[in-house]
C-alpha cells in the first residue's frame, strides 16, 4: 500500500502554539520533507522528535518530488513541513501535493498556524471575506499593474512581504488604492510581535521614521467602498474636466484625484478614458 503523505502545520515562531496532532505525526512519520532541515532542527529536537529530514525546498522541489512520489508509492509516509506556518501558502510543496494526488495517494492536512489568518484575526480590518495575495511582484512595473488589479476587490487584502519592500509596497498601495485604512503585522507569535494600525499613509510614516524594520511582515488592506469616499461621482467627473482642460497627464490626474477621493486609482483612471472619448 501507498504510504500517506501529512502536510503540517508548524509555529510562526512561538513553539508553543505546535499541536497535540501535529508532534505525534510528525513522530510517527518515516520521513519530514522540510523546507530548511537546518531551520526544523530546532523545532524537532524541541518536541524530541528524531524522525529523519530531507530538504525539500523552493530550488529542490522539481528534482525532489520524483523522489518523493516514489517513496510514498512505496509506501513511505511523508510529513511536509515548512520553515514557519502552513505549507505551500506562498511555500514550497505544491507540486508534491499536486502529483501525490494524481497518483490517487492519501494527502491528510494537520491545520495549525498561518499567518495570514493570524494577523487577519487581530487586524481590527473585515474578516468576513478576504483576498490572500501573498507576495507582490519585485519589479515596480509589475507591482503597480498587480496592485491595480487587485483596487476593486471589496474583501480585506491581505499581503505577505519582507522588511525590506514593506514601505515600497505601502507607497505603492496608497496610489493604487488610495489612503485606507490598513494594519501592517510583524514578528507575529515572537517576543517583539507588533501591529501598526490606521491610514496607510500612518502606517508609512511610522516606519519611515525607523532606522531599521525587522521581520516578516503581514500588510492588511481594507478592501474597496461601494462608492468613493469624500467625492461624489458628479465631483470626480467635474475635476476630471478641469484637470484636461489644463492639458493634465492621465497618470498624474488620476492619481491626484484618486487621493482626494481615498479610491483607487485604476477606477479614475477608467473615468478619465470614458470622459475622453464621450467628448
Amino acid at each position: 500500500m501507498a504510504g500517506t503523505l501529512y502536510i503540517v502545520a508548524t509555529p510562526l515562531g512561538n513553539l508553543e502554539d505546535m499541536t497535540f496532532r501535529a508532534v505525534r505525526i510528525l513522530k510517527e512519520a518515516d520521513l519530514i520533507a522540510a523546507e530548511d532541515t537546518r531551520h526544523s532542527k530546532k523545532l524537532l529536537a524541541h518536541y524530541g522528535i528524531t524522525t529523519p529530514t530531507i530538504a525539500c525546498h523552493e530550488y529542490n522541489e522539481i528534482a525532489k518530488t520524483h523522489d518523493l512520489i516514489q517513496r510514498l508509492e512505496n509506501g513511505t509516509s511523508i510529513a511536509l513541513i515548512s520553515d514557519a506556518g502552513t505549507p505551500l501558502i506562498s511555500d514550497p510543496g505544491y507540486r508534491l501535493v499536486s502529483q501525490a494526488g494524481e497518483k490517487g495517494i492519501l494527502i491528510v492536512p494537520v491545520p495549525g498556524c498561518n499567518a495570514a489568518i493570524t494577523g487577519l484575526s487581530a487586524s481590527g480590518l473585515p474578516t468576513d471575506a478576504f483576498v490572500f495575495l501573498g507576495f507582490a511582484p519585485k519589479k515596480q512595473g509589475r507591482l503597480d499593474s498587480f496592485l491595480n488589479d487587485a483596487a476593486h476587490h471589496k474583501a480585506t487584502l491581505i499581503f505577505y512581504e519582507s522588511p525590506r519592500r514593506v514601505i515600497r509596497l505601502i507607497s505603492s498601495s496608497i496610489t493604487a488604492f488610495g489612503d485606507r485604512q490598513a494594519c501592517l503585522a510583524r514578528e507575529l507569535t515572537k517576543q517583539y510581535e507588533e501591529f501598526v494600525r490606521g491610514p496607510l499613509s500612518s502606517i508609512l510614516s511610522t516606519l519611515k521614521a525607523r532606522e531599521t524594520i525587522k521581520g516578516e511582515c503581514v500588510l492588511l488592506i481594507k478592501g474597496a467602498d461601494e462608492q468613493p469616499v469624500g467625492l461624489s461621482t458628479e465631483q470626480m467627473e467635474a475635476m476630471i474636466m478641469d484637470g484636461l482642460n489644463q492639458n493634465m497627464r492621465t497618470g498624474e490626474l488620476a492619481k491626484k484625484i484618486a487621493g482626494l477621493a481615498n479610491c483607487p486609482k485604476s477606477r479614475v483612471y477608467d473615468m478619465i478614458l470614458a470622459l475622453k472619448n464621450r467628448s
